[in-house]
């Protein structure tokens, strides 16, 4: 079986919602994912929780995080490369207001530190750190956060990606200025959620979600530090996250929604192969092709998207597994699937389906 598909949870009686989940596979052969859940995206009692798969399978979720009265968002998993693993957060009632905290555990997700707030002060307005996708530890052994912000739709409602910079094992970050747009030929918002991979040393690149109908991508040449013009690539972006693993081969994965709508149908869930760098790419697998029978089901707000998770497949995070790759991802709001493809089906010219 080349592509196999398990849920780590499904209609969970807790709560009506769940979404953004976040993957990390550890040395001893366990997986962690992450995700919020609550009555519904952007409501106080949204919480982060975690649950672990063993050779036995996934066990039953626990709640990690939940600050009384505050909205929980976008959990992020992250392994330092010393034993240690990080589960970054965003809280707060509006995106533009988020702050992020950071839990610790040395015991490879066991238990975890009280949660500390990543950038105190000022500097932390609106988000720090990873924004959705996991950050990266770049050649010379620093690690790169992708990380964007979202202005106040009274203050404009722009968009920015930057990049966030830690040499000193996360207990201070270093912000990039934003990712340049041509803003007058760009249309909406603009760009957040980057995807990062590092090609060579200090060469690393970005992968976006947008407001153009088109995934863009940047690059660097200076290890995060400065960025190019972002450039819409030739795959279709819905304004939904996304997210891209670079391989041993070089290979860069991309798992994403294809469709060219601002808001539009976050189905159908496919990985695309690039072989060149990010900038070209071929479809490879279907993880989840579902028709939409409610049009207009997206409704982005400030608080929160509102949605019923009608045939929705979205907010995906990939990682290397085994001879291919593993995702996890929202399904349809009841539940998180989590899915194993293999190199085979990466490598085959046409598209193979998820085993359902």
């Amino acid at each position: 079986m080349t592509v196999h598909r398990e849920f780590v949870l499904r209609d969970d009686p807790r709560f009506g919602h769940c979404h953004a989940s976040t993957l990390l596979s550890l040395p001893d052969g366990d997986v962690l994912a992450a995700w919020f859940a609550g009555s519904r995206e952007g409501a106080a009692d949204v919480a982060i929780w975690l649950a672990r798969r063993t050779g036995d399978g996934w066990g039953a979720p626990v709640k990690v995080a939940d600050e009384a009265g505050l909205p929980h968002w976008n959990p992020v998993l992250f392994a330092t490369g010393h034993g240690e693993v990080l589960l970054f957060y965003k809280t707060g009632h509006r995106i533009p207001d988020w702050r992020t905290r950071v839990l610790r555990s040395r015991d490879g997700g066991l238990s975890w530190s009280a949660p500390a707030e990543l950038v105190p002060g000022a500097d932390g307005a609106g988000g720090r750190g990873p924004v959705k996708n996991k950050p990266i530890r770049l050649a010379d052994g620093g690690w790169l956060a992708p990380a964007s912000v979202e202005e106040p739709r009274s203050a404009g409602g722009r968009w920015d990606a930057f990049t966030d910079r830690s040499d000193d094992g996360g207990a201070s970050w270093r912000r990039s200025a934003p990712v340049p747009l041509d803003r007058p030929a760009f249309p909406g918002a603009g760009v957040i959620q980057p995807a990062l991979w590092e090609s060579a040393p200090g060469e690393v690149r970005m992968l976006l979600r947008s407001s153009c109908g088109r995934v863009c991508r940047s690059a660097s040449h200076d290890g995060g530090a400065t960025w190019s013009t972002a450039r819409p690539l030739g795959v279709p972006n819905n304004n939904s996250g996304l997210d891209a693993v670079r391989l041993a081969d070089g290979r860069v994965v991309l798992a994403h929604n294809p469709v060219a709508a601002e808001w539009g149908a976050r189905t159908p869930l496919v990985l695309s192969v690039s072989e060149g760098d990010g900038i070209t790419w071929r479809r490879a697998v279907v993880l989840e092709d579902r028709p939409v029978s409610r049009p207009g089901a997206i409704v982005p707000d400030e608080t929160g998207v509102r949605t019923d998770g009608h045939s929705e497949f979205s907010y995906p995070a990939v990682v290397p597994w085994a001879d291919g790759v593993a995702v996890v991802y929202t399904w349809q709001r009841r539940g998180i699937a989590f899915a194993t493809v293999s190199e085979a089906a990466l490598r085959r010219n046409n598209e193979s389906t998820v085993n359902r």
